[in-house]
């Protein structure tokens, strides 16, 4: 019988909570899943930043990204990879390539999602480019702000149309809110959005490669308390449609650990914000749901490397398009859509080699995420991220959440 070995590659910026918890979690299952007759060991690495050799051969098997999104070095590795080396990455570092909204908002506006009404607006300052004062003469046409802000109807928000952490994200009441807006914007290329008023459910749904998890979610409150631990808060009908969003999303741009937000009123779903290069994984904001964010991590690593699924970073529209545009209702499409996700997720093989593969994945999470060598990463956690007249309360508050995943999960 043959052996594989394949390191899993870390690439980080300042996290170092999730990293741990997937790093002890890989390393304590010690797989050693035989596949077709091939057994496939592992192990992993952080990734290091440096000069690299185009022509050298990628050590890795399949890379975490959470850093290229905003760091030119290493988003630059990660495309050589790809294009050389076939390394499995999570995410597309092509369609990832700024965490641009814009495009993510036309794609699905074609397939017929309920995309709020949307408009890109002009820089506020012109970029710095000596050929842009005659372009800019000879073909811009001069435009109202207040009259597109009128065709997308008040309140609306006013975002970044590449931005990510809520960056820039102003809620417009008025005009006077709006020039406010537009003034402080500078350079950057602007989105103005109509708001879903009297919505129902903020909902969040963090999907890592086949799995997704659909979370209550409140982004004005405080870090701590925006995940609200409640399994049902939409409606089997409306939970679907939510999930279904988000896969639809990341199997059309291939991307495979990304959230989405939608908004749900009256039943409707509408979706408002689903390109994430960097989806919130901590500790402190993720609590109870943190221990299925690493196990799904672990699962969707090891399915990948160990079945030989091969990386795709080119996008097959065309097939989406003809469903978008071949007539049917919406939730007929909205069935075709869900149905090439779950082919492109392998859903079917996926559930099978977790069953047959991984049976022991959740008894070791359940003994790691118990354990005090997590709580000491609870901890430094809290400490690093609250002033310290806040560290008892918070390192209380997470214990008792991360108690009730370790009782739900014993059950």
């Amino acid at each position: 019988m043959a052996d594989a070995k394949h390191l899993l590659g870390l690439l980080l910026g300042t996290e170092e909570d999730w990293p741990r918890a997937f790093e002890h979690l890989v390393r304590r299952l010690d797989p050693a899943l035989t596949v077709d007759g091939t057994t496939h060991r592992y192990d992993v690495e952080r990734i290091t930043i440096e000069p690299f050799d185009l022509r050298q051969p990628s050590r890795y098997d399949l890379v975490v990204d959470r850093l290229a999104y905003w760091y030119y070095v290493p988003r630059e590795w990660l495309k050589k990879v790809a294009l050389l080396d076939d390394t499995y990455l999570l995410n597309n570092p092509f369609t990832f390539q700024s965490m641009e909204k814009h495009a993510a908002y036309c794609a699905m506006i074609r397939l017929g999602l309920e995309v709020p009404e949307t408009w890109l607006v002009p820089h506020k300052q012109p970029p710095e480019n000596p050929r842009f004062p005659y372009t800019a003469a000879k073909y811009n046409q001069p435009f109202d702000l207040a009259e597109v802000a009128g065709k997308v109807g008040y309140p609306l928000y006013m975002k970044p149309y590449d931005g990510g952490a809520w960056v820039g994200v102003t809620r417009i009441q008025d005009e006077h809110d709006l020039r406010q807006a537009y003034d402080e914007s500078g350079q950057r290329l602007m989105h103005l959005q109509a708001s879903v008023e009297g919505f129902d459910v903020f909902a969040r749904s963090l999907s890592i490669g086949a799995e997704t998890m659909v979370m209550n979610f409140d982004p004005g409150k405080p870090m701590h308390d925006r995940y609200s631990v409640d399994h049902d808060f939409l409606t089997p009908e409306a939970g679907a449609e939510v999930e279904t969003i988000g896969k639809v999303v990341n199997a059309f741009f291939r991307w495979e650990f990304n959230s989405c937000e939608t908004l749900v009123r009256d039943g409707r779903v509408f979706p408002i914000d689903y390109a994430n290069a960097c989806p919130d994984v901590a500790i402190t904001s993720l609590h109870y749901y943190f221990p299925w964010a690493m196990t799904a991590l672990v699962r969707w690593s090891l399915f990948c490397t160990a079945t030989g699924r091969r990386p795709r970073t080119d996008l097959d529209t065309r097939r989406w398009f003809d469903v978008a545009d071949g007539g049917g209702s919406y939730a007929e499409k909205l069935a075709a859509y869900r149905g090439m996700a779950d082919e492109y997720f392998q859903a079917e093989q996926y559930a099978e080699f977790v069953a047959t593969q991984l049976g022991d994945l959740d008894e070791v999470a359940h003994a790691y995420f118990s354990s005090e060598e997590f709580d000491r990463v609870l901890v430094e956690t809290v400490q690093a991220t609250f002033p310290p007249h806040e560290h008892e309360q918070f390192v209380a508050h997470y214990r008792g959440l991360l108690r009730a995943w370790s009782d739900d999960a014993a059950r």
